[in-house]
């Protein structure tokens, strides 16, 4: 008898290679594709603030340490900046060594300047002492509607202690929120079943819009983006696989339903609220997932990081800039803050590719409109990048707490063992 979620893993495949096809042979396609890729976006974005939510809230309040929780944040932090900026020096040396824009010819078939302003606007209005004060909302209910994914979770984190604090007083209320919390993954479960649609939409508008030929004169970029992006997961997440002794191999196959889903959607935010869910059966506590993946949207985006170094240094080499150590040094530093602004969504590294070019004042911020073209193609390593990079910090986190179902990981890895079902 088929797996239901092999099935629907095969759909999607199904799916990208006929976007791919769509893209080619009808261009006209593109708009209609991108409002079915869009729309499938808009669906599991809707499940997402009530999912953070409830998530955090029943973690927190089940366990009932606030010590606890602060430790289990400031673990995933100092996480979070080691392994991002461990992949920004990967990405610089790789550029270094590489130089994927030496011989790049810059004309105007590869450099639409007419979109630059929009990003530079966008990049002018990042403030960064305002976007760490904006974690606290003014509105919460705003903040829902809006979908801000760090101040629900800090009005969850605050909520989940004030209901720990009740004590049985609070049992009902726990109790609801358990089957709200079941409802709504029910119904992104139901949702997951068009998952094949948004990853056709968003391959057909994707080669449609911008096409194959977009490929050739950033060729060499695109090769050493996606080099370093496998060297990083298979070298560095690897290691630390090894080193918290789970085998990352069976985690790409525990969560390969996502990441195909992100190759055809290019946003890692389209599977994040199934990635919750997984990550709580392949043996992650509740409360460290609720933590840590909504926060490792926003801090740990390790493709992004990756594409951010090599982008500045790629766009120094076509323009015969010569940076020195020095400068290097300082773009690690800049990257460092400026990275931790990108959400997990198609596009905003583009937004902060800008910023970080704003504040270097070495490279010119319109030099970035030679990547407009070919920076649709690099999002989908970025986004998957960063997805399992988020899945791996869960893991390492909840070992690192012991609060790791070792139970829950053997049926999980087992070939021979039912697999869960996440559709219907």
């Amino acid at each position: 008898m088929k797996r239901v979620v092999s099935h629907l893993t095969f759909q999607v495949l199904v799916a990208i290679v006929l976007g791919v096809l769509v893209g080619i042979n009808f261009p006209g396609f593109a708009p209609t594709a991108k409002l079915i890729s869009q729309t499938f976006i808009n669906m599991i974005s809707m499940l997402i603030a009530p999912i953070i939510f409830f998530t955090i809230v029943l973690g927190i309040a089940q366990m009932g340490d606030m010590k606890k929780v602060g430790r289990v944040g400031g673990k995933a932090l100092i996480y979070f900046e080691i392994i991002t900026t461990v992949a920004i020096i990967i990405g610089l040396l790789v550029a270094n060594i590489f130089q994927p824009g030496k011989g790049v010819v810059v004309s105007a078939s590869n450099a639409d300047t007419s979109k630059i302003q929009t990003y530079q606007d966008s990049a002018s209005d990042m403030n960064w002492l305002e976007f760490f004060a904006h974690i606290v909302p003014k509105n919460i209910f705003e903040s829902f509607a809006k979908g801000d994914i760090l101040q629900i979770l800090f009005f969850a984190v605050l909520f989940g202690f004030a209901l720990s604090r009740m004590g049985s007083a609070g049992t009902s209320l726990i109790g609801t929120f358990e089957k709200l919390s079941k409802v709504i993954f029910n119904i992104m479960k139901m949702i997951m079943v068009l998952a094949p649609f948004g990853a056709f939409g968003g391959m057909a508008f994707t080669i449609g819009t911008y096409g194959l030929e977009t490929l050739y004169p950033l060729g060499k970029l695109m090769i050493a983006v996606y080099m370093t992006m496998i060297l990083f997961i298979f070298g560095v997440l690897n290691l630390i696989c090894y080193l918290y002794k789970f085998s990352l191999w069976q985690l790409l196959k525990y969560i390969r339903q996502e990441i195909v889903i992100v190759v055809g959607t290019s946003s890692s935010e389209s599977v994040l609220p199934s990635m919750i869910l997984k990550l709580e059966k392949f043996g992650c506590s509740k409360s460290v997932v609720g933590l840590v993946v909504p926060t490792g949207y926003s801090f740990n985006l390790d493709g992004t990081s990756i594409y951010l170094s090599m982008s500045v240094i790629f766009l120094s080499q076509v323009f015969n800039i010569d940076l020195s150590i020095g400068q290097q040094i300082t773009i690690i530093g800049v990257l460092m803050i400026t990275s931790k602004g990108a959400a997990g969504v198609t596009g905003s590294g583009f937004i902060v590719l800008a910023s970080t070019l704003t504040a270097l004042k070495v490279v010119p911020i319109e030099s970035i409109a030679i990547l407009l073209g070919v920076d649709r193609f690099m999002s989908e390593a970025r986004a998957i990048t960063n997805l399992i990079g988020n899945a791996v910090a869960s893991v390492v986190i909840a070992k690192s707490e012991k609060e790791f179902d070792e139970k829950a990981y053997k049926r999980a890895i087992d070939p021979n063992a039912p697999e869960e079902v996440i559709v219907i």
